[in-house]
């Protein structure tokens, strides 16, 4: 006699948001999709890695200020007293951070710098605004001018300082401390 196993509920509401979000994403379809060999990982798991792929899709492609209510539009720097510009700097961070945008590498930068680079760099970034708890973005602002200097003088190992300088033949800039130390929100929390 062959026995059947019913299915639990929670397996078939699972199976059923599996058929919609294929058929969802079928306008879609890629590569992304064919990785997926159905019934190597538990159906829960590809329905999230299914519905994030969705909403990668569907997310909108704005300037990173647009992603709030209202529009970010700080002040120019020299509009604000040090004062000022320090407590618009961080609520800007804080803003940033909220929607998941983490800033990393920023030490060497005074709060001018920092809040020049947001304005000009980050701010306008077009990006997907994925609403994905697991979603994040990391501006690397170590990188902003281009100049690889900063990175081996202020943030670099010595293991990828000598790495760089056997890749390069150039010369190492010396180790120098971090001149505006910040503890900024960093997603790990």
């Amino acid at each position: 006699m062959v026995r059947f196993r019913r299915p639990h509920p929670e397996d078939v509401e699972q199976l059923l948001l599996n058929a919609k979000l294929r058929d969802e994403l079928e306008p879609f379809f890629d590569e992304s999709l064919q990785i997926l060999d159905s019934g190597r990982v538990p159906i829960r798991v590809e329905n999230e890695f299914l519905s994030a792929i969705l909403a990668w899709e569907r997310a909108p492609v704005l300037p990173i200020a647009q992603w709030f209510t209202p529009t970010l539009a700080p002040p120019r720097a020299d509009h604000l007293a040090a004062e000022e510009l320090h407590e618009v700097l961080w609520d800007m961070i804080h803003k940033l951070a909220s929607r998941r945008i983490y800033l990393d590498f920023t030490d060497h930068l005074s709060d001018v710098e920092l809040y020049r680079l947001i304005v000009r760099d980050i701010l306008p970034s077009q990006e997907k605004m994925v609403d994905l708890s697991s979603h994040c973005i990391y501006f690397n602002c170590a990188e902003a001018d281009g100049d690889i200097d900063t990175w081996l003088r202020f943030y670099a190992s010595e293991e990828e300082r000598l790495g760089w300088m056997e890749e390069t033949g150039e010369p190492l800039p010396p180790v120098e401390s971090s001149p505006y130390p910040r503890k900024l929100p960093d997603g790990s929390r």
